[in-house]
């Protein structure tokens, strides 16, 4: 019976100690973080699997599992770059989001036609071909893409146009165009960013809730510093299935992916 209780007990300890250590792995270093949605397109898939780099930026609460971190502000921090991917609590929804960094503080972004500029500096979009995919329900949500084919039945090819954006700074990476709107989301205003704020977009333009949307319509808005989780700089592991054992639907070709 005592060596019952001990082997119980044993087991009870180890538990715990790995639980422990996961934790604090997950605190400091890295984050697990499967892309739910089709925002950020073709950078980043449904069904993506990304470590999220929690170093990058140092640390505040939401570092933290269910933001219990006893951090005032931020510590050890250090900006993100403009073009960064990052992943993020938003600030009234109390779930995460990975979008790209587009303004830093005091910038002033807008689109005009489609086209990004910041502080009055155009982000330059060179065509880069089209973004195919198969027109299904995708993800745990279900979520159907949007078609600049037009409306094409269940398993059809679903294009959308693509283009390489340069950054002011030099940095580019892939964006997507469904249509071109008269209006919101290709036409808005001229956002500024307050102090200790990031404004962020989706690559897939026309179909990510970002800075662009209020939050108090349901949007990113504008993002204080101590939100950031941390930097995307790899795609893990990469599944188009429901369910990580469908080992059909794996994408072998994104495994170990750089992203940019």
């Amino acid at each position: 019976m005592a060596e019952k209780k001990d082997g119980i007990l044993e087991t009870v300890k180890t538990i715990f100690w790995a639980l422990l250590i996961a934790g604090v792995f997950r605190t400091l270093f890295f984050q697990p973080f499967f892309i739910p949605t089709g925002s950020m397109k073709d950078t980043l898939l449904i069904g993506d699997f990304v470590f999220v780099n929690k170093m990058a930026y140092g640390y505040s609460r939401y570092s933290c599992p269910f933001a219990m971190c006893p951090i005032p502000g931020r510590i050890m921090g250090s900006e993100p770059e403009r073009g960064e991917i990052v992943v993020f609590r938003h600030p009234t929804l109390n779930t995460d989001y990975v979008k790209r960094v587009i303004g830093l503080p005091g910038d002033r972004i807008q689109l005009r036609d489609g086209l990004l500029y910041i502080n009055g500096e155009v982000a330059s979009q060179e065509a880069a071909g089209t973004f195919e995919e198969v027109f299904e329900r995708q993800g745990s949500f279900g979520t159907v893409p949007k078609c600049s084919n037009g409306s094409v039945g269940e398993g059809a090819i679903c294009t959308k146009e693509r283009s390489t954006e340069t950054l002011p700074g030099g940095r580019n990476h892939a964006v997507l165009n469904v249509q071109d709107y008269q209006g919101f989301p290709d036409n808005t205003d001229t956002y500024t960013v307050p102090e200790g704020h990031f404004f962020f977009m989706g690559d897939n333009r026309d179909n990510s809730t970002d800075s662009r949307v209020d939050q108090r319509a349901g949007g990113v808005g504008m993002v204080p510093y101590e939100y950031l989780l941390g930097r995307v700089d790899r795609v893990m592991f990469s599944s188009a299935g429901k369910r990580l054992v469908y080992f059909w639907t794996w994408r072998g070709d994104r495994f170990f992916k750089k992203v940019e």
